[in-house]
């Protein structure tokens, strides 16, 4: 009877493991299927290259190199900020603050996770965006800059976290020889601490900047919604997922807009998956040097 039970709990699992993965077996295929056939008026070079990109237009023009930039810098400047920053509040965390302090700091980093972007997207635009014209001069303060911020302060909470726990994973035991042969806090940190825990610190910067790429309602309120290559961080952009968002609900339904518009998804689709592939594969890499080594 027992084992009854058990293979039944084995098939479920499965079951749902199948479904996940038909599930985005369905969403790649709708998403190709409809993004495909804009490749029949525009060649695949034109349109992730073109620098123009004008749907209203006759004929219209779908260049999405300035999308592709804008997603990509914004990506990069938000992950200059956030990178150092979770990192170093995670080693904070797990190595140097108390257990109190720890135990009240950490429920309010998770928390941020879950505001919603609208409002943090309201904040970009009534506190940010004023601050940055009246500090920096910026003649709009819907811009790169005021985006990554933001993109910033929501991918902190990942990389914090996940960083945390990786740190919180390497045995005590190693930490502990480090210090009994005479390495400080800080030289422990960096030589012992921070390398056992590399796949997972890697992994938390990986799904951090993922969720910086993908994100849309922030860069649709604050990112100033130009289809420009940016000159400077104070240039206003139009990443790839608020341009859908933007022109989704006015592209003719199976027009050219529209192919386009989805086509421009798969090109996210696949930095996203290229983001999370890299993740899996530095996890792996470095999970099984930690177990050779251990």
């Amino acid at each position: 009877m027992q084992r009854k039970k058990e293979l039944l709990i084995e098939k479920g699992f499965f079951f749902i493991a199948l479904i996940s993965l038909f599930s985005l077996a369905g969403i790649m295929y709708f998403l190709f299927a409809e993004g495909a056939p804009i490749f029949k008026h525009v060649s695949v070079s034109e349109f992730i290259f073109g620098l123009h990109w004008y749907p209203t237009e006759d004929p219209p023009v779908f260049g999405i190199l300035p999308l592709i930039v804008g997603s990509v810098t914004v990506m990069l400047l938000s992950g200059l900020i956030a990178i150092p920053l979770g990192i170093m509040t995670a080693a904070y965390l797990s190595e140097i603050s108390s257990e109190k302090i720890r135990s009240v700091v950490k429920p309010f980093i998770e928390l941020l996770a879950a505001l919603p972007s609208v409002v943090i997207g309201f904040v970009g635009m009534v506190v940010v965006a004023p601050f940055l014209q009246d500090v920096f001069g910026a003649p709009s303060g819907l811009n790169l800059f005021n985006a990554s911020l933001l993109l910033a302060f929501m991918a902190i909470p990942t990389i914090c976290s996940i960083t945390e726990d990786a740190l919180q994973s390497v045995p005590r035991s190693l930490k502990e020889a480090s210090l009994a042969l005479g390495a400080t806090r800080w030289e422990t940190l960096y030589k012992i601490t921070f390398p056992g825990a590399f796949s997972g610190t890697a992994t938390a910067v990986m799904l951090g900047m993922s969720r910086a790429i993908g994100e849309t309602m922030v860069v649709l309120m604050v990112a100033g919604g130009a289809a420009i290559v940016p000159a400077t961080i104070f240039d206003p952009v139009r990443p790839m997922p608020a341009s859908i968002v933007a022109e989704m609900a006015e592209a003719p339904f199976r027009s050219d807009h529209y192919f386009a518009l989805f086509a421009t998804g798969i090109v996210l689709f696949v930095f996203t998956f290229f983001f999370n592939y890299v993740a899996f594969k530095v996890s792996e890499k470095y999970k099984l040097k930690a177990q050779s080594s251990a």
